[in-house]
C-alpha cells in the first residue's frame, strides 16, 4: 500500500515557521545573558529571569491559544503570534536597562508562546495518521535544527560583529516566519460524531487535555535539566575556556540528531514509543554528566552530541505521544498542555539552576541536572508507561471476550 504524502507545501511552511521562530528564541537565549552582563551590567542571579520570563508569559498564553484556536482558527491564532513575535524582536535594538529587557521578554514570550502552540496543532493535522511518529520527527528536526542555527549564529555574530548584529537576524528572521504563516493552508479539524463530547469542556478542561498531563510531567522533568544546557552552556564554556568550541556544541549536537533522525521516527512507529525514549533520556543524562566532567573541548563536544542525540528525540516523541492522546479536535489543547509543562520545566529550571550555580558552581549544577534526567525515566515509567501497559492488556482482554 502506498504511504500517504508526508513532505506538502503545507508541511514545509509550518515547519519553516517553526523553524524561524525557534531560531531567535534559541540564538536570543545563549546571546543575552552576554549582552545583559556586557551592555547592561547585569548580575549574575539575575541572568536566569531572561529566560523564565519570557518562557512565563509563553505559559500563560499557551492554553489561551489552545482554546481561542477551538474559536477563532488556528491559522488566525498563528498570524497574531508571528506578528506579536515580529514587534518583540524589532524592540531588542532600543533597550538600554535590564528592567526594558524583562518587559520586553514579556511581551516576546506572549507572540512565542501562541505561534509554537499553533504551529504545533496545525502540524498535527498535516501529517498523515499512519505516519504520525515519522512526521512530528522531522518537524521536530527543525526545531532542533533551530537550536544549532541559533546559538551558533547568534555567538558567532556576538564575538565578531556585536550584539546589533544579532538583533538585526532576529527581525529578518521574524519576517521569514510571517511569510511562511501566510502562504499555510491550514485543514481545520472538526469534531465528528464519534469525537464531539457530550458536553463541551468547561472550566480547566477547556485549556487542558487531561489525558496529555502524564507525558507531559514527563516533559517537565526533561526541560527542567534541558536548561542548565541552553539557559548557562555559552557562559559555562567562557568561564572554562571554551569559547570557541562553544560555537561548534550545538553544531555537533545537530549533526548526531540529524544522523539518527531517519532511523528514530520510523522506529516510534514500528516499534513503540520505548524503544526511543529510554534510550534518549539515557543519552541525555550522560550528556550533562559529561558536561560537568569537561576539562577539554572534545570532552565538551562530545557531551554536546549525547545530549543533541538525546534530547531532540525525546522532545519530537513526547509531543508525538501527546497529540495521540488527544481527539483530533482537540489536538491544538493537547498541544498547549504540553508546551505548558514543557516551557514551565525549562523556564523553573533556568531560574533555580541560576541560583543553584552560583552557590555550587557551574560543574555541581550540571552534575546535579544530570540526576534529574536520569528521575525522568522513573516519571516516564509511572506516569505513562505502566498506564499504557494496563491499557493495552485491558483492550486486549475486551477484543477476546467479544
Amino acid at each position: 500500500m502506498q504511504k500517504s504524502k508526508l513532505w506538502t507545501k503545507d508541511f514545509l511552511a509550518v515547519s519553516l515557521t517553526s523553524f524561524f521562530v525557534f531560531v531567535i528564541f534559541y540564538m536570543l537565549t545563549v546571546t543575552l545573558p552576554l549582552f545583559a552582563t556586557d551592555e547592561l551590567h547585569a548580575s549574575k542571579q539575575s541572568l536566569g529571569l531572561i529566560v523564565t520570563i519570557f518562557l512565563v508569559s509563553g505559559i500563560v498564553f499557551r492554553p489561551l491559544a489552545g482554546k481561542w484556536m477551538t474559536t477563532l482558527g488556528q491559522k488566525k491564532v498563528l498570524l497574531i503570534g508571528v506578528f506579536i513575535f515580529l514587534i518583540g524582536s524589532i524592540l531588542y535594538m532600543n533597550i538600554h536597562s535590564l528592567s526594558a529587557l524583562l518587559l520586553l521578554r514579556v511581551l516576546h514570550g506572549i507572540g512565542f508562546g501562541m505561534s509554537t502552540t499553533a504551529t504545533g496543532a496545525i502540524v498535527a493535522n498535516v501529517i498523515p495518521e499512519q505516519r504520525k511518529g515519522e512526521g512530528m520527527g522531522y518537524y521536530a528536526t527543525f526545531m532542533n535544527l533551530a537550536m544549532v542555527v541559533g546559538p551558533f549564529v547568534g555567538l558567532t555574530l556576538t564575538n565578531t560583529l556585536g550584539h546589533t548584529a544579532v538583533f538585526t537576524v532576529a527581525v529578518v528572521s521574524s519576517v521569514l516566519a510571517v511569510l511562511c504563516s501566510l502562504v499555510l493552508r491550514v485543514p481545520e479539524v472538526q469534531a465528528s460524531s464519534a469525537t464531539i463530547e457530550i458536553q463541551p469542556a468547561k472550566g480547566l478542561a477547556a485549556f487542558f487535555e487531561y489525558r496529555s498531563l502524564p507525558i507531559s510531567v514527563a516533559g517537565l522533568v526533561v526541560a527542567f535539566s534541558y536548561a542548565s544546557v541552553i539557559s548557562f552552556v555559552s557562559i559555562y564554556a567562557k568561564e572554562m575556556g571554551f569559547t570557541q568550541a562553544s560555537s561548534f556544541f550545538f553544531v555537533v549536537y545537530a549533526v548526531c540528531l540529524l544522523a539518527s533522525r531517519p532511523f528514530t521516527g520510523k522506529w516510534f512507529d514500528q516499534y513503540g514509543e520505548n524503544s526511543v525514549v529510554y534510550p534518549s533520556i539515557l543519552s541525555l543524562a550522560i550528556g550533562i554528566f559529561l558536561l560537568s566532567q569537561a576539562t577539554t573541548s572534545w570532552l565538551f563536544l562530545l557531551a554536546g552530541a549525547l545530549i543533541g542525540l538525546g534530547f531532540g528525540t525525546i522532545t519530537s516523541s513526547f509531543q508525538s505521544i501527546a497529540v495521540k492522546k488527544a481527539s483530533p479536535h482537540r489536538r491544538g489543547v493537547a498541544t498547549a498542555t504540553f508546551f505548558v509543562f514543557f516551557d514551565s520545566g525549562m523556564g523553573l529550571g533556568s531560574f533555580l539552576l541560576g541560583i543553584l550555580s552560583t552557590a555550587a558552581g557551574y560543574k555541581g549544577m550540571y552534575m546535579f541536572c544530570s540526576i534529574i534526567a536520569l528521575l525522568a525515566i522513573a516519571v516516564y515509567l509511572v506516569l505513562h508507561d505502566r498506564k499504557s501497559q494496563k491499557q493495552r492488556i485491558i483492550s486486549q482482554n475486551e477484543s477476546l471476550g467479544k
